[in-house]
């Protein structure tokens, strides 16, 4: 341990870290099949603060499920968040166990939170005036109103439970630009949604800061209102705000005791009994990592005795090698890894830290619009149905399709309940039974994009309306990039409301938006892959591979090809290399299936190395179980053999695809990685900012005086990622948003 005057006692805010990295990692188990990815990333927070801060005593809080005094002094204090899942409260409650092989006491009371537990060991400490240092170790930002000096901080995750930050008193300062123990005061007027504190309404951060800083205290602010209002008036107080304040005094008042944390609950709480390291066996936490399947948290352990048990080897503590390693469980082999992925993650940690620009006003002008849209979208479909009902109740539409009016098609799904399904597939099998389907299909589409998008994104930007999105490089089977909190991968491209939430995505002053398309890319890997000689043939001579296709497949001249042969052609194109029989094709052509037949049996006698190619991936997963990309990648397929035939179909369909959209998205993250090290070597990340990946395409924020400069140096290193006799190609297209950008020439 480091030379200190003081010991260190870390006081671990356990309910907030376990929400954190339960949103923040996947969907682990354990081999007993429990679920353990917010397990997983409590644990290794541990060990980082084990090592990192090397505390001498250490104690965790908890909330309990039952009503606190804030639920009971206010029915709406959290009520807007949804129900805990299940997987989490299980492992919350799992949780206590590690904590319980570390030696680490747990403190808890009914009717009060984790924070007030923190609250109040802090205020014992002081009133005991131990010499201590205290570090308060949380997944949020509320616990900073305990910050004194540098004898108690917080120690908090700034993003995912990878990147910490310690608050002392100058850095709340420098953040907030008033005292830790104002934040209260500071709640109490801007009010936080998070906890569904109200504070005074139409008063926002810079307001309640200015306030803050000149008045100090909620009650001081009121008191010179009462007594000397135009001392709010002579320090820049509009006189709307002055207003707003005089009519809301009782909820700021309030809205503050919500905010604070108590420091006066009933616990007993004893120093001695959280020195973890006297009775630390690690021998039982050996055995409890096995049971939880924690394989790579054990060697994390490294040689840590009774004696020295916080001697964890600083190489790999905490390491995002080590995270990386477990989500990939022998799929990625070595090179790839070193590669691609670990220079990869410092990549999306950049993108997510900087974010991308919104339009706020647009989308406010786009909620209005499109509230007033869903409205008589609405009345409409009441209409039809000849009675008002709610619309987003699935009970409710079920009960007017269904018993009103007698609405049935064959092969109609039932839900677990016994009543009709009213999910989209099975509204799709009745949109020719009633023109009420395709209103409700329409009203559901346009709803959910309304809600996830442009009533949610405005509530997610930081000070600077920046939107920062989280990136997920092992979030898929295949190897691809994923979003979340928000995804910002499934707006749609072809629908009106899609291209006008892409409209709020904007250019920052100086800069343009550049989007970098891989052109055809899965279609040019299956040409890879299999060596088609044709397929080939056609990208070699930058021929359109639809056109092309259709060419051969329907036995006409390219000047007789029909946009509906190119339509088809398409679609078979993309239904090979997505593993698509006869009857997907059938359906996805809208035609017969003996014409579904003929056209695929057409196909693959024009491209026989296709599909001699498809043929020797089934029987190679059916072999190994598992298929792999160019690169190494694996993906694995337990039911490859399956003796149910509709499980062992869709499992070859899947073996198809894999390898087609594995290689494509290594190519996509292999050309992240060269173009962000060209772009440093050239010195230009600052001014040629990746700010998304979404599936084949990149978009950059690039300073408009050397975009010159840029997209040609960006090109070389996505172009060049393979080099084939089958060429890979870039598209580019620029512009101040992302949905009106012109073609780069």
């Amino acid at each position: 341990m480091g030379k200190c005057e003081k010991k260190k006692l870390v006081l671990l805010d356990a309910h907030a870290i376990l929400h954190r990295a339960y949103h923040a990692l996947p969907d682990f188990t354990s081999p007993k099949g429990e679920p353990t990815g917010a397990l997983y990333g409590f644990t290794a927070f541990l060990l980082k603060v084990i090592r990192e801060l090397e505390p001498d005593y250490i104690a965790a809080c908890y909330d309990l499920p039952e009503p606190t005094f804030r639920h009971i002094a206010y029915e709406k204090y959290k009520a807007q968040r949804p129900k805990m899942e299940d997987a989490l409260a299980k492992q919350i409650n799992r949780s206590r166990d590690i904590l319980d092989v570390f030696k680490i006491p747990i403190y808890s009371l009914p009717g009060f939170e984790a924070d007030d537990m923190l609250g109040t060991i802090v205020e014992k400490l002081q009133t005991k005036n131990y010499k201590l240092k205290t570090i308060i170790a949380s997944g949020d930002l509320d616990t900073l109103q305990l910050v004194k000096d540098d004898d108690i901080v917080v120690y908090t995750l700034s993003k995912g439970i990878k990147d910490t930050v310690i608050y002392n008193e100058d850095k709340v300062k420098k953040r907030y630009g008033f005292e830790p123990k104002l934040l209260p005061d500071f709640k109490g007027l801007k009010g936080d949604p998070s906890d569904n504190i109200p504070g005074v309404p139409g008063i926002g951060d810079k307001t309640a800061s200015l306030l803050i800083q000149k008045f100090n205290t909620i009650e001081n602010l009121y008191k010179t209102i009462k007594k000397n209002k135009s001392a709010l008036e002579k320090a820049g107080v509009k006189p709307r705000i002055i207003k707003l304040l005089e009519e809301n005094e009782e909820e700021s008042l309030f809205s503050k005791t919500l905010a604070e944390i108590r420091r006066d609950a009933r616990i007993k709480f004893s120093l001695e009994e959280t020195e973890w390291k006297k009775q630390f066996d690690i021998e039982k936490v050996k055995i409890l990592f096995n049971e939880l399947g924690f394989r790579s948290l054990i060697e994390r352990l490294g040689d840590a005795s009774k004696d020295s048990p916080w001697m964890l080897p600083r190489t790999v503590l905490g390491s995002e090698e080590e995270l990386l390693h477990e989500r990939f469980q022998g799929a990625v082999p070595e090179k790839l890894f070193r590669e691609i992925e670990i220079p990869l993650s410092r990549v999306l940690s950049g993108m997510q830290e900087r974010g991308i620009l919104l339009d706020i006003e647009h989308l406010k002008k786009l909620s209005e619009e499109y509230h007033s849209k869903l409205k008589k979208l609405e009345k409409k479909i009441w209409v039809m149905a000849g009675e008002e009902f709610n619309i987003n109740s699935p009970k409710q539409v079920g009960e007017i399709l269904f018993d009103k009016l007698g609405l049935r098609v064959k092969r109609q799904k039932k839900t677990k309940n016994g009543s009709y399904s009213t999910n989209i597939s099975e509204l799709i099998k009745l949109k020719n039974e009633h023109p009420i389907i395709n209103e409700i299909i329409s009203y559901r589409e346009f709803a959910k994009l309304v809600s996830t998008y442009i009533d949610a994104l405005p509530k997610l930007v930081d000070e600077n309306n920046r939107l920062h999105t989280t990136f997920d490089q092992a979030g898929t089977a295949t190897g691809r990039i994923s979003s979340k909190d928000p995804n910002l991968q499934n707006i749609p491209k072809r629908t009106e409301l899609g291209r006008n939430i892409r409209r709020a995505f904007i250019a920052g002053k100086g800069f343009k938006l550049a989007a970098f398309d891989y052109s055809q890319i899965e279609l040019r890997v299956a040409a890879i892959l299999s060596k088609d000689s044709k397929m080939s043939e056609i990208f070699k001579k930058g021929e359109d591979i639809h056109s092309a296709v259709a060419s051969k497949v329907f036995n006409v001249t390219p000047d007789k090809i029909t946009a509906e042969m190119r339509r088809r052609a398409k679609v078979i194109n993309f239904g090979i290399i997505y593993g698509m029989g006869i009857n997907a094709l059938k359906a996805n052509l809208g035609c017969s299936r003996e014409e579904a037949m003929i056209f695929y049996k057409e196909y693959f006698k024009n491209f026989n190395g296709m599909a001699e190619y498809v043929e020797h991936i089934k029987e190679f997963a059916r072999k190994n179980g598992y298929t792999e990309t160019l690169f190494g990648r694996k993906r694995f397929f337990p039911e490859i053999n399956s003796p149910i035939e509709y499980v062992r179909k869709e499992t070859e369909r899947m073996a198809v695809n894999a390898p087609i959209q594995g290689t494509a998205a290594d190519f996509i993250k292999l050309a992240m990685v060269r173009a962000d090290k060209a772009l440093g070597d050239k010195k230009l990340k600052s001014k040629a900012r990746l700010l998304l990946q979404i599936h084949d395409e990149l978009l950059f924020e690039i300073d408009e005086k050397i975009i010159g400069q840029c997209i040609p140096l960006i090109i070389r290193e996505m172009e060049e990622v393979y080099k084939n006799d089958v060429p890979i190609k870039v598209n580019v297209a620029v512009g101040k948003n992302w949905e009106d950008m012109i073609l780069y020439k």
